[in-house]
């Protein structure tokens, strides 16, 4: 297995603390750590550091995902969302990336990708580079921590420069008797200082780590290639950006006025080939055997905890963060039929992008194929999503009584004069919590380890930041924006075979390709906190944000003593009628002001010196 990298999500110190002492007068107290004692011990150093994963990484299982702001999933709960989702966010408010249960709070897996959150990361990781060149210890020990540090630092700016476009470069840790008003550099300015801070990140890390558990020069060099791939993209481009910066003046702040396009790709393109060509990774059973199931190869690679994809996991326990809100991904996603909470429901729009097995495109209005839309179709798809009458996990004892068969139930039985007479245990109308019911007539399956209870146990799958599948089609965009289309159809077939679905046919080129490209990527990384980027970069809003859809499924019978959703047999009550159907309250809207965040009132209020974004 290769080497991956751990977040250590709670980091004890109790050990130090509580360490023998002969003089216990003498001791540190117990509720903090000097500055002078953690820059003199290279233990607490790696402590600090580690606080660093946590703030950059976040909880990319919590019970809002990036998911639920893209055409990927549906927040049951809303807490703001749909409003987020209507593109009226201003710079008061982010609607659903600050409620929290109404308290204001930000929500787990978006309070790291707020303005102050982000700032704060960049000042620990400042507070470092001031220090650790006076922390004794292995200079091999410490060349690593700076490493690690110099990533984060990266990844901090990274995403900064996506959420805001140019920001101000800080890299002194300020006092608070410290001149506050700086400038916004330029987003060319940004992504030069992000490049150079990871390939200082790449020259520091050792190529794996003795034990398992910290980013590797592999990760630097992945993250390089994402960096690049989205400075290149459509979104930064002065060439085909103007719907983003049409009267504003300052449009340097949020891409290149000028410069190579072709530069850029071919940068985007080399830094993508160096990590294919590091040899060190590969996809996860490449070209599956006739007779493998290719949905059960994406289960085992997305409920492992490392695989020879794997570049960068951020790992979990059944401890980490023990409020409700933290860490639990079956619990929060799962069908309220199972005790779970429903909530990041797959959206339609997402289910019916999933190809034939044959290649061909979904499509409502071939009725073979709206009779049984979960027939024949892409592996992908069941490795990822729970429709109705699939097999899932067995019903908790108090719910199988009810459903001996735990089969998913999102549908309803109604009698012939149009009555429903008996709701699916998945469903909002159903007997177990329905007010956890999803409303898109799906659930989530990707992540999820079948072997423990979500009422219960939590599970300890990794989430997976960066994989070499990403790299291979990161690698395959650039070339598609070179005009290298055989090349590019090379890597993404690879993708193609893996998933079992047949290769592009050679006559695909151009725009076209392009296209099936981003299908691509849709499908393969759904869930993986990449789309909610690519709508952005790719500057397709509008494809993304409308009414969405999610399925309706009944069953019509004339029996007049219909007892439950099944018949005792587990047979249906009738043959399935499956109809699109539009998401209850799910209408949204997309303002061109939405492709970058606005900096909130109180930061332009401390820093005079910000320049706002268009459309705030």
């Amino acid at each position: 297995m290769k080497k991956t990298f751990k977040i250590l999500i709670y980091t004890s110190l109790f050990a130090l603390l509580f360490s023998c002492n002969k003089d216990f007068l003498d001791k540190q107290p117990l509720s903090d750590y000097s500055e002078n004692a953690v820059w003199n011990d290279p233990a607490l150093v790696e402590t600090f550091v580690n606080t660093m994963y946590r703030n950059a990484l976040g909880f990319p299982f919590a019970i809002e995902r990036l998911s639920d702001y893209s055409d990927e999933s549906f927040f049951t709960p809303d807490w703001d969302v749909l409003n987020f989702n209507k593109s009226l966010m201003t710079s008061d408010g982010l609607y659903g990336w600050t409620v929290d249960w109404g308290n204001g709070d930000p929500t787990p897996h978006t309070m790291h990708y707020r303005w102050s959150a982000l700032y704060a990361n960049v000042r620990r990781t400042n507070i470092f580079f001031s220090k650790i060149n006076s922390v004794p210890g292995d200079p091999l020990v410490i060349k690593g921590l700076k490493g690690e540090a110099y990533f984060m630092r990266a990844w901090t700016y990274f995403y900064l420069t996506n959420l805001y476009g140019g920001v101000p470069i800080i890299t002194k840790a300020y006092g608070l008797t410290d001149e506050f008003n700086v400038a916004r550099n330029t987003y060319d300015e940004c992504i030069k200082y992000v490049v150079g801070q990871i390939d200082s990140a790449a020259m520091n890390l050792p190529d794996t780590y003795p034990v398992d558990g910290r980013v590797s020069k592999g990760a630097a060099l992945a993250f390089k290639a994402r960096i690049l791939l989205y400075a290149a993209s459509d979104l930064h481009n002065s060439a085909k950006n103007s719907t983003v910066i049409a009267g504003f003046s300052k449009p340097e702040l949020l891409g290149y006025v000028g410069g190579d396009a072709t530069a850029r790709w071919t940068a985007a393109k080399n830094a993508a080939k160096a990590v294919i060509d590091l040899g060190k990774y590969s996809l996860y059973k490449p070209t599956p055997a006739a007779t493998d199931s290719v949905a059960q190869n994406f289960v085992e690679l997305f409920t492992s905890k490392g695989s020879s994809e794997d570049i960068l996991l951020q790992f979990f326990t059944a401890k980490t963060d023990e409020s409700w809100s933290g860490y639990n991904p079956a619990l929060y996603c799962g069908p309220n039929g199972y005790h779970n909470w429903g909530n990041n429901t797959p959206l339609g729009d997402l289910v019916d992008d999933y190809e034939m097995k044959d290649g061909s495109t979904f499509s409502w209005s071939n009725p073979t194929q709206k009779a049984n839309p979960y027939a024949n179709r892409d592996a992908r798809l069941y490795a990822t999503i729970l429709y109705e009458g699939v097999q899932w996990r067995k019903r908790p004892s108090d719910v199988l009584t009810m459903d001996s068969y735990s089969k998913i139930q999102v549908g309803h039985v109604y009698d012939q004069a149009g009555n429903m007479i008996k709701a699916g245990l998945d469903t909002r109308e159903g007997p177990i919590e329905n007010w956890n019911g999803g409303k898109t007539g799906y659930y989530l399956r990707k992540w999820v380890d079948t072997s423990v209870d979500p009422q219960y146990v939590k599970q300890d799958v990794p989430f997976k930041h960066m994989r070499y599948g990403e790299v291979l089609l990161n690698y395959a965009e650039a070339c598609i924006e070179l005009g290298q289309d055989a090349e590019a159809r090379t890597y993404i077939n690879m993708i193609r075979t893996r998933a079992g679905q047949p290769p592009l046919a050679s006559s695909l080129t151009g725009d076209a390709l392009r296209q099936a490209y981003r299908h691509e990527r849709r499908i393969e990384f759904a869930f993986e906190d990449q789309r909610f980027w690519d709508v952005r970069r790719w500057l397709v809003g509008p494809l993304a944000n409308h009414q969405t859809i999610g399925v309706e499924v009944k069953y019509v019978t004339s029996n007049t003593s219909v007892a439950s959703y099944r018949q005792p047999d587990g047979t249906t009550w009738g043959t399935p009628i499956f109809n699109k159907m539009n998401t209850p309250g799910d209408e949204r809207a997309w303002n061109n002001k939405c492709y970058f965040f606005p900096i909130m009132r109180d930061e332009m209020n401390k820093n005079t010196m910000l320049v706002q974004n268009p459309g705030y």
